[in-house]
Formats: structure tokens, sequence, C-alpha cells
């Protein structure tokens, strides 16, 4: 997400919204060209290239595709601001490819792209799910491998923001605890601990028959299968008992089908001085901080997780889902990237 405050709300004359509500369309085909340019490997290339960028003709050789229809995305692109063009080459700017290709930073948004487009392929059915309140029965699995890609920043934000206010957890986790990740995706999360902390025993649960498909390989692929288990199983009741130090949700609590049942689930599975963590992007308290670029894309996201039948929540609601299940009041801790960590720890 981002914290860059909107234009004043302030109301607008008429020519002044006309041209505020284009710039929406524009963006529209921009995140199209954003996740066309990711997905063909477009800005990949142009990066390997450096500053001496490729022809377009050479660029579409690169990328394995048609010549004509590149360069037509190359127009997008330019006029988009994400290329440079002087005529012959065109070029990516650096800033431009960390945002949208280095997956380990707090600040790739690549993913974002990705998930967006791939969600409103879907969206043929929201007029009725507005209308009916019902949500939609299933997604697609490119719908889900896309939330992989949506929560690599997650995973990033983890790393430099959460640990760093959390020095302690990462005194434990080099000395070698276990660890669960519930609703667990593609297991990049869990493959990303074991990597960095090589004494810490894991397991990931998920539901959802790709995302364990996916877990499982990568597990298998890395070598990690003596330190990370994956279990195809909901979060629920029948868990282990008292056998974790750290208990871990990642942009998942809300994806639950009853979330008070599985913060209880994860209570009952930590040791005494065990911690339950939840990650994830709350929603705003009041309207004014909706006025935010924040604000605009969590408004976004939000209508799409109740579209499939999930939701999210402000802190304040959060707190009151750990009070009803019989948990502690969870420690709120805002992140830089306006992400929220949510800790509770178990008396030791």
């Amino acid at each position: 997400m981002t914290r860059q405050a909107c234009d004043n709300r302030a109301a607008m004359p008429l020519d002044d919204r006309f041209d505020d509500l284009v710039a929406s369309l524009s963006g529209f085909y921009r995140a199209w060209v954003i996740q066309l340019g990711i997905e063909l490997g477009l800005f990949a290339r142009l990066r390997e290239a450096g500053e001496s960028g490729l022809t377009r003709a050479e660029l579409a050789a690169a990328a394995g595709a048609a010549a004509e229809p590149i360069s037509a995305w190359c127009d997008a692109a330019f006029a988009s601001d994400l290329l440079g063009d002087d005529g012959r080459r065109v070029t990516l700017d650096r800033d431009v490819a960390t945002v949208l290709l280095d997956k380990d930073r707090p600040e790739y948004l690549g993913g974002q792209f990705v998930y967006t487009v791939t969600a409103s392929l879907d969206y043929d059915r929201m007029a009725d799910y507005l209308r009916t309140g019902v949500p939609v029965a299933t997604r697609s699995a490119r719908y889900y491998r896309s939330i992989e890609e949506l929560t690599r920043q997650d995973i990033a934000v983890f790393f430099e923001e959460g640990l760093a206010a959390l020095p302690d957890l990462v005194a434990d986790l080099v000395r070698g605890i276990d660890v669960i990740d519930l609703n667990c995706g593609g297991g990049r999360w869990l493959a990303a601990i074991a990597r960095r902390f090589p004494a810490t025993r894991l397991v990931g649960v998920e539901p959802e028959p790709d995302s364990v498909a996916r877990a499982t390989r990568l597990v298998e692929r890395h070598g990690l299968g003596p330190r990370i288990r994956i279990e195809a199983r909901e979060v629920d009741a029948t868990l282990d008992v008292g056998s974790f130090d750290l208990a871990y949700f990642q942009h998942a609590l809300h994806e639950m089908p009853d979330p008070g049942v599985a913060l209880q689930a994860a209570w009952r599975m930590l040791r005494p001085g065990g911690r339950l963590l939840v990650l994830g992007w709350c929603l705003p308290d009041g309207l004014q901080e909706y006025a935010t670029m924040h604000g605009q894309l969590i408004a976004g996201v939000a209508l799409d997780e109740l579209f499939r039948g999930a939701r999210l929540r402000t802190v304040a609601q959060h707190a009151q889902l750990f009070r009803a299940a019989g948990l502690p009041e969870p420690e709120a801790i805002p992140l830089p990237s306006d992400a929220t960590l949510l800790m509770a720890r178990r008396d030791a």
C-alpha cells in the first residue's frame, strides 16, 4: 500500500472533476499495461538491458512476443510514464523497476497490479453480488496465484518492518522455535523464514488445493522438506494443541469462515509464552482516513474481499474479535507501510 495523501476533497469545478475522472480511465489502462509488462517479462528484459535499453523489435524478440502489439504496448507504457523512449530505443527507469520488480522490498507493488487486474476478471459477477449480497462461490486458480504475488509485499513488510518492531522474536527465531503459518497460501513466507532462520521448525496449514500444491512444490524444490510440513486442511479445533511458539496469520484472518474459531484454534496451539501474530491491512477508522491514497486502495480491496465472502476490519474491530474469542486484546503495532501487526502473547 502507500502512505501518500490524496488531493484536497473540496468541491471541484466541473472541468477539474472531468479531468479527475478521465485520470481514472487512464489508470485502468495503466494497470493493464503494468500487469502485461510483468507477465510477459517486458520490464525484466528492459532492466537487464540497462541504460542502453532495447529497440522495440529487440524487446519483442527477447520476450518471444509479436512485434506490432509489443510496439503498441511500448506506446502505452511511455504514455503512462513507465518507460523512456528516445525514438530509437526504450528504457526502464531504475525506480520504476524497483517498485514493479523487486519482490523482497516493502515498496514492491508489482504483485498489487497482478492481483488487481486478475481479480477484476471476475467482476462481471460483481453487479449480482451488489444486488443480492451473496458472495461468489468460487474464484479461479489464477486468482489464488495472484494473491501469492500480492502477499510478496507482505513478506517483505514482515521481515523489514515487523521484525524490526519485535527484536525479541528475532532472537527466538535464531535460537529455533516451532512456527505454524495459518492459511499459508503458496508457502513463500514459510520458505523465507526457513532460509533466514535455519534452526526454526515450520508447519503450514492451507485448505485451497491449488495453493497446497504450489506450497508443496516450493518446499520440495528448495529442499526444505525436513523443516517445513504442509497440511491440507482448515484452521479449526482439531489442530495440534500446545505445540507451537508462534502462530501466524499473514493477510489471512479475514478470509476465515469463522475468524473467532480460527483465533481460538491458534491460541490453543501456543505453548506458554508463545505469540499469536496477525499481519494485515486494516480498514481506516473514519471517513477522513479514506480520503488518502491508502484509503482509496484499501476500500477497493475491501469490496473485492466482500465479493468473495471475506471481510476486512478496523483495528478496533480486530480487538473486539479477539475479545469475543476469549483472547486478550492484541497490541496493535502500526508499520511504516500502513500495514498493522496485531500481537497477543500467552503468559509464560
